[in-house]
């Protein structure tokens, strides 16, 4: 039997449309100026922010415990600072670490013209739909400063649901919203570990990883159907699978 057309593609938000990652580094490198101003020139400015960088990519967040996101994180840098420093620097100075990345980070998350063209042309022949993990205030941050609502039919932030990539259940979800089938859709993102992962257990039609460093795939790793360096060379899949 003639398999149908694709009619969904699902895309991850970071480091797929988005260059969190690049805002980061922006972002480190404005607290660590302000903290050698702070802290004079002898303190072990790089260590500080390694550690909190170390902290973040390990962070478990509990929405239900008595503490927001903004608290987590401010006690990251805290923490990171006392760990180099040897004392408590005091809520005030990890704060203004903390709330200086935040929000450079956010200014430098966008979608580039070229993306956004991308997503334009596909929305006129596809239902887009955003699935993105992550704490919910996070996600809906950066999607606010991206200004990214117009181009999905749908968005899904794992941080809003019980399960997030690469579980089946948020997978099952977003084709329950879109009004289609696992093998109507393309699942496309730059991690392995949830993007393609969950894609493969949900059983889409296609994978595509973002390689956009261009590193081997690991020989224990699920093996995605296309790899590509750019969400850019999305539109030449489409073709061969359509």
């Amino acid at each position: 039997m003639e398999k149908k057309r694709i009619s969904a593609i699902l895309f991850d938000l970071d480091n797929t449309l988005i260059d969190t990652a690049g805002a980061g580094r922006i972002a480190i490198q404005k607290v660590s100026e302000s903290l050698r101003t702070t802290l004079g020139p002898q303190c072990n400015v790089s260590d500080i922010c390694d550690r909190f960088t170390r902290k973040l990519l390990h962070e478990s967040f509990d929405p239900s415990a008595d503490r927001t996101i903004d608290d987590v994180r401010t006690g990251h840098w805290q923490e990171a600072i006392q760990e180099v420093q040897g004392s408590d620097p005091g809520h005030a100075l990890a704060s203004d670490c903390y709330y200086t990345w935040k929000h450079t980070r956010l200014q430098h998350l966008a979608l580039t013209p070229q993306v956004q063209t991308l997503l334009e042309e596909l929305k006129k022949n596809y239902k887009l739909l955003l699935l993105t993990n992550g704490e919910a205030k996070t996600q809906r941050e950066k999607i606010e400063a991206v200004e990214c609502s117009a181009f999905f039919d749908i968005m899904v932030v794992g941080g809003e649901h019980a399960e997030e990539k690469p579980a089946v259940a948020i997978f099952s979800h977003c084709f329950e919203l879109l009004g289609v089938k696992p093998q109507d859709c393309v699942m496309v993102g730059d991690s392995l570990s949830t993007d393609i992962v969950g894609g493969f257990n949900a059983r889409v039609r296609a994978t595509v990883w973002i390689n956009s460093k261009g590193v081997p795939l690991p020989e224990d790793s699920v093996k995605p159907d296309y790899t590509v360096p750019s969400v850019l060379d999305l539109p030449g899949i489409l073709a061969q699978l359509d």
